[in-house]
């Protein structure tokens, strides 16, 4: 495995954030030369980013195919829009390298847990939008584009169903100003990637109307969506399996665990 970190942005707003690269290296006695990639993003409240959230299910992909490369994204006091900026710069330097990493460059996928769930839709719905493209200083936007996107019980609306804490954190000062427009619901737009997303439907923390939202403003879009509601389950629950379960040991819902499976059909259908 070809393991590499790097420092997102060393000047001004985007210093801080870390991007880790899993990569499984080529063989000459494997079929197999060039795989996708999967780019996570933990959660957190946008206050920090879960390791729940991150080399677990980094390493279960990786288990499954994948490539995998992990955002350690800028949270509280940072505000919008510094994560997106970052997940931008990730995407430009997992495409500069892709052919050395023997990376699909058509399939490179974002994957997001609950406000890392909404960086991921945000920027789905956002990157060809041109902040990101000048924050960054490229000139072909399409260096920026995702693939794909998958979605664990994420973050969506700032209206009646938000995880207000989360846009709190997220918009600082500029909340009342911003707030609407983070409602990624009212968002989506032709440029948004195909999607898979699964949530809970006894999510307390971040109710399942978020992804309904989401999913419904897929549909009216025509973007292709393959959702999945469990009936019971917490938030945060990663892998629902022993390997992710926090101190409190609420997170067990065998029920939940085959997400991971379900995703990954997806993803050998599509990429």
């Amino acid at each position: 495995m070809i393991y590499k970190e790097f420092e997102i942005g060393e000047k001004g707003s985007l210093k801080g954030a870390k991007l880790t690269v899993y990569i499984q290296e080529p063989s000459e006695s494997l079929y197999i030369k060039e795989r996708p990639l999967i780019l996570l993003c933990p959660g957190g409240g946008y206050g920090f980013t879960s390791d729940r959230e991150a080399e677990p299910m980094a390493l279960a992909f990786m288990a499954k195919g994948y490539h995998t490369a992990i955002l350690r994204y800028s949270c509280h006091p940072a505000t919008y829009p510094t994560a997106l900026l970052e997940l931008g710069r990730s995407m430009l330097i997992i495409r500069e390298n892709a052919r050395e990493w023997n990376v699909k460059n058509d399939s490179i996928v974002i994957q997001g847990c609950s406000a890392g769930g909404h960086l991921a839709a945000s920027y789905s719905c956002m990157w060809k939008e041109g902040f990101i493209e000048k924050g960054l200083l490229i000139n072909d936007v399409e260096m920026l584009r995702p693939n794909g996107l998958i979605l664990c019980y994420p973050v969506i609306t700032s209206g009646e169903f938000a995880h207000r804490d989360s846009f709190v954190k997220l918009l600082g000062d500029r909340y009342d100003e911003l707030v609407d427009k983070m409602s990624l619901e009212d968002r989506v737009n032709q440029d948004v990637p195909r999607t898979f997303m699964w949530h809970t439907f006894s999510d307390q923390s971040v109710p399942v109307e978020n992804s309904l939202l989401f999913a419904t403003a897929l549909r009216k879009a025509g973007i292709s969506t393959e959702l999945h509601i469990f009936p019971e389950g917490c938030h945060g629950l990663s892998l629902a399996n022993k390997l992710t379960l926090s101190m409190q040991e609420k997170e067990l819902a065998p029920a939940c665990e085959p997400w991971i499976d379900m995703a990954c059909r997806w993803m050998e259908y599509y990429f």
